[in-house]
């Protein structure tokens, strides 16, 4: 008995000891945050000095650690200093980290897998999704612009509508023009199903010794995404959400109703048409103002709620958004519902795999593609309802058939609907052997569907907006993609010397299907009897979709080596060896290889005294890239069955269809090959707070696919035929420069810069000087409007160059224009062979800016920041086709019509009236503006709530902000935007007027 108190009492005394010691912990949390910048920093580790205890900061950059009163906590981050801070009996702990000295050791992500930004021999840009989940924008891509050298980025105001990017210019007229996405290693075309709140980390490879590992789809440069994953941690509740709305700027004014009568009898008196429309122009007033008719300010709202967290061997993250977007025209919205989940799983040391799942739910209700072009040339003088209410009909007018249409009856019978449905998925397992290696396998793939249901029921609203039967066309397309890649990597490190080695296998899988169909007399039920299938008693027709149903598949091996020697030389070669079964004989399988080097300065023995680099490198790479988007089939023979070639035979006469084959195809057509150099230098001064990165590049194309001729004689139905015989380059240089900075304890701050200088000239086609013309997107009487010819730039504006305007008949009768008329264009003789023919026509301009440019600035002060971002473009011009875009009695707008020539004198460099269907409608000079232009690209002001007060509500955090994007615009251009797109020869033509616009929201961010 005795010894059992004996023990009883040892034990109690442990046991309190124990409490006690236990009662000297305390629970710490805080924030780790960036001290130049004041983002949070994600996957800190926070460790207890001299103990095992340790935890990693969360998505908000929050930790949660247990440790005594006494102890001392380590924070250590790669790329940044590291710091140790006492607890001293502290609760709360935020703390700042400093970039390190050395910003070559921060770890960046390139092809199949991550590096030091030491170890890159390449031009990679790397953009934070904090960077881009600030913007308003709802494509991640369009959060880009003006943040990356060398990257150009056109949006589309159509609500849902993904934008245009261009890295180091264009260097195709036929082939695929768009980089390729890597999203956690899968390839997509677009990422216009990722929400930008899901974003990690994008990651810009823009030379051949970055992407080149990616072979055949790398020519237009790749653009690596990296989504958000969980971390070690308890659960971390978050709610992003803005609501705001955008509306028009900029706005282009047009003639009132007083002004267009009278630009109309003009019209009518020059072209000697009795009577004038309108006897009393006065009398109209201003009219109807019809962009105020449809336009509105557009409601948008977006919404996010995610969920991350985990333990040692299992981590999560799952998130849902919801956006809701108004187009500018009434009637038009967009909504979007994305899901994003992803796990990963460690049940042992050497082993790890997981998975990710995003998914897309898209519908939209559409609007009239013309719409804007109506609201543009319609009569103002015509209301939108006579006072019975019934719609204005431009034909009581005797407006002519140019502008027969009420913008309000097209919008209210214009019954589209369109959905989208998407699945990508990845999964992958990742095992470490033998010290040094480790293998990879990962699967991931690609499900898609979309519809597109436009109905028309009967009605008739003016002489020309009407339907005697109801139609239903239906648009159905589904994609299945999938690929499957392994790597075999080993790393090692031996005295100075460090090699990672990487082999890797590919194969992948596409296919694509679609269905058009229409039929005419269907009930309108509801909208939801409007699907995909027809009533058993409608007429339906399918229609043929050549080029739309395609099935490739690719396979694929890679090698790659990364060394460098005392962290001086640097030394990075890889090579792809790609088959893609759109080819076929010796041109299956292509072979990219590239090589790069670089030499970091600083870490010579005669630097270590000097102080002015913290650190400094250079850089050289070369390499090949594939674009394996070309034509498909373009050397298939096909045989016309025109009626022309009917024949007649036999007593009595019978008619016999015939046919004939009346193309010459080339023997094949091969994927366009890029070979690209590029010069680099990197470093920091003053003590890391001035970084600056500068590059050289040169990136040709080689057989790119170009028109060959073939002659007439031959019985051809086109004067030429697709061929591999054209050369391409696109040459220029970069900088970025980077400021960070803190001023003062509370006020952190970072400015920086970037300019891409680009040229883009066709320097040479194996068939000769023979030019392509393009560009007839809105031109009057069939003209074309851009070339591509040797020694010029793809799809540069070609016209005639305006010298000024005549002003009498007897001006006209002594000059080459003999068929002029006073208030016409005066063209120059370029060529002095005493006549004006196609012959004069010049280069007046190219569609692609030769400089783009960004700023973008943060400040923080305590709790305030403030992110300014302004972007701009110059040397770059717009064709305005809405001028001469007339087929009878159009608008004009104000400026137009308040410097129009109207008799003698009152003019010298605008045209008359009589614009439209004439020679002065042919491609010129007048109609080539500057397109630059510059602006407040984003704006956005926040305030986070003291923590004290958080504290009591059991909230990490509760961020409120305003945000303003577009919201002050310079350019000189006369239409509404100089942003303007377009495909390859159709570039930079403003044909349709869709308005800019800014958009204005407010939101919070709240983490639990």
């Amino acid at each position: 008995m005795k010894r059992f108190f004996t023990i009883s009492g040892v034990l109690l005394l442990l046991l309190f000891s124990y409490d006690a010691t236990f009662a000297q912990n305390v629970t710490v949390k805080g924030k780790v945050t960036d001290a130049a910048t004041g983002e949070a920093l994600i996957g800190v580790s926070v460790q207890v000095s001299g103990t095992i205890t340790g935890a990693q900061t969360d998505v908000n950059g929050s930790y949660t650690i247990s440790a005594a009163k006494t102890a001392t906590l380590t924070f250590t981050y790669i790329g940044y200093t590291s710091l140790s801070v006492p607890v001293n009996g502290q609760t709360t702990l935020n703390v700042l980290l400093k970039p390190q000295a050395n910003e070559l050791a921060q770890v960046v992500v390139v092809g199949y897998g991550t590096q030091r930004k030491l170890d890159v021999t390449g031009s990679v840009a790397s953009v934070k999704g904090t960077e881009i989940s600030k913007q308003a924008s709802v494509n991640p891509i369009s959060g880009l612009q003006g943040k990356v050298a060398g990257v150009q980025i056109t949006n589309s105001g159509s609500p849902g509508a993904s934008p245009t990017i261009s890295i180091r210019g264009l260097g195709t007229v036929f082939g695929n023009v768009s980089p390729l996405y890597v999203v956690d290693g899968v390839w997509y075309d677009d990422i216009s199903f990722l929400n930008p709140q899901d974003i990690e980390n994008i990651s810009i490879l823009k030379d051949a010794s970055s992407s080149a590992i990616f072979g055949v789809r790398a020519a237009n440069g790749v653009v690596l995404v990296t989504t958000k994953r969980g971390s070690k941690g308890k659960p971390v509740i978050n709610y992003n959400g803005y609501a705001g709305w955008q509306s028009v700027t900029n706005q282009v004014k047009m003639a009132n109703a007083t002004e267009y009568a009278t630009a109309i009898n003009e019209l009518y008196a020059y072209n000697n048409v009795s009577p004038v429309l309108f006897s009393d122009p006065a009398s109209y007033g201003k009219g109807t103002d019809w962009y105020g008719q449809i336009l509105r300010n557009a409601f948008v709202t977006n919404h996010e709620l995610s969920l991350s967290g985990g333990t040692e061997k299992v981590t999560y993250n799952l998130s849902f958004g919801y956006l809701d977007q108004d187009g500018l025209a009434k009637t038009n919205n967009y909504k979007r519902y994305t899901l994003h989940l992803s796990n990963d799983f460690k049940p042992v040391k050497d082993l790890k795999f997981g998975y990710t799942l995003s998914g897309l739910s898209g519908k939209s209700a559409d609007v009239n593609g013309g719409i804007f072009h109506q609201l543009f040339g319609v009569a103002p003088t015509l209301p939108v309802y006579y006072k019975d209410g019934a719609y204005g009909d431009p034909n009581d007018y005797h407006t002519g058939d140019g502008n027969n249409y009420n913008p309000q009856a097209t919008l209210d019978f214009f019954n589209q609907k369109s959905r989208n449905m998407r699945l990508t998925y990845n999964a992958y397992g990742e095992v470490s052997f033998l010290k040094n290696f480790k293998f990879k396998s990962s699967f991931g793939g690609d499900i898609g569907q979309a519809e597109v249901r436009g109905y028309t029921p009967v009605y008739a609203a003016t002489f020309a907006q009407k339907s005697l039967v109801s139609n239903l066309d239906v648009n159905h397309s589904e994609t299945r993609n999938w690929i499957w890649e392994n790597t075999l990597t080993y790393d090692v490190k031996i005295k100075d010397h460090k090699i990672t080695a990487l082999l890797g296998y590919s194969a992948q899988n596409y296919r694509t299907k679609q269905l058009d169909a229409h039929a005419q007399n269907v009930p309108y039920v509801s909208s939801g009897s409007l699907r995909s299938s027809f009533p058993d008693t409608a007429k339906v027709t399918y229609y043929p979709t050549p080029g739309s149903q395609v099935f490739t598949r690719a396979l694929s091996q890679f090698a790659r080596v990364n060394y460098s020697f005392k962290d001086k030389y640097l030394l990075n070669a890889s090579i792809r060896r790609d088959g893609a079964s759109q080819f076929y004989g010796d041109h299956t399988y292509g072979y990219f290889p590239s090589v790069g080097g670089g030499w970091v300065i600083t870490n010579e023995g005669f630097m270590k005294d000097q102080k002015v680099f913290n650190n400094l490198k250079l850089r050289a790479s070369w390499g090949k890239q594939g674009n394996s988007g070309v034509p498909i089939n373009p050397s298939i023979l096909t045989v016309s069955a025109d009626p022309y070639l009917t024949a007649v035979f036999g007593n009595p006469q019978t008619t016999y269809p015939g046919a004939s084959v009346n193309t010459i195809v080339p023997p094949t057509v091969f994927w366009e090959k890029t070979e690209s150099t590029d010069f680099g230098i990197e470093g920091s001064v003053l003590d890391s707070r001035l970084s600056f990165e500068a590059d050289y590049y040169d990136r040709q194309t080689k057989d790119a696919i170009y028109p060959l001729p073939v002659l007439a004689s031959l019985g051809t139905g086109g004067g030429n035929v697709l061929g591999n015989q054209a050369t391409i380059q696109n040459r220029g240089f970069e900088v970025l420069l980077s400021w960070k900075d803190q001023a003062t304890k509370d006020f952190y701050y970072s400015i920086s810069a970037n300019l891409g200088i680009n040229n883009n000239k066709v320097l040479k086609v194996l068939s000769g000087n023979i030019p392509i013309y393009q560009g007839g997107n809105g031109i009057a009487n069939g003209q074309l409007a851009t070339r591509t010819v040797v020694g010029q730039p793809i799809g540069e504006f070609y016209g005639y160059q305006v010298t000024g305007i005549f002003q009498t008949p007897e001006q006209v009768a002594a000059s080459k224009q003999t068929g002029a008329k006073p208030g016409d264009f005066i063209y120059q003789d370029t060529n002095n062979d005493g006549v004006i023919d196609s012959k004069d026509r010049v280069s007046l301009g190219s569609p692609m800016p030769k400089y783009n440019y960004g700023i973008n600035t943060s400040f923080t002060y305590k709790n305030f920041d403030l992110a300014l971002d302004f972007q701009g473009t110059a040397d770059v011009s717009v064709y305005n086709a809405n001028i001469a875009y007339r087929f009878g009695n159009e608008n004009f707008t104000k400026d137009f019509f308040d410097h129009r020539w109207h008799g003698p004198g009152t003019s010298n460099t605008y045209p008359s009236v009589n614009v439209g269907s004439t020679d002065n409608a042919k491609p010129n000079s007048f109609y080539v503006e500057s397109g630059a232009y510059f602006r407040l690209r984003n704006a956005q002001l926040g305030y986070t709530l003291p923590g004290s007060i958080l504290s009591k509500w059991k909230i990490q955090k509760v961020r409120l902000f305003a945000n303003a994007q577009n919201a002050l615009n310079f350019f000189g251009y006369k239409g509404f935007s100089p942003e303007v797109g377009g495909s390859v020869g159709n570039m930079g033509i403003d044909a349709n007027v869709y308005p800019l616009y800014a958009t204005y929201n407010f939101g919070v961010n709240v983490t639990f």
